[in-house]
């Protein structure tokens, strides 16, 4: 997984429905590290893994099987 990536987010602990950001990183902690935009400006924002989604942006293109995330 290349990063940063383009997402979709999902998040219902922050109303957060469709709504694009960067991933930055995975903290080992339990959190994304996103940046978003509000109001005109770029904001980080930590999501707590076990209540977010995310669907990357970029479709994949190969066939292949990738490897399985460590979550």
């Amino acid at each position: 997984m290349d990063l940063p990536a383009r997402v979709i987010i999902f998040c219902p602990a922050l109303e957060l429905k469709n709504k694009p950001g960067r991933l930055m990183a995975v903290s080992p902690s339990g959190y994304f590290e996103v940046r978003l935009d509000f109001a005109d400006r770029n904001h980080t924002a930590l999501l707590p893994i076990s209540g977010t989604a995310l669907v990357f942006s970029e479709p994949n293109f190969s066939s292949e099987i990738l490897p399985e995330i460590e979550r």
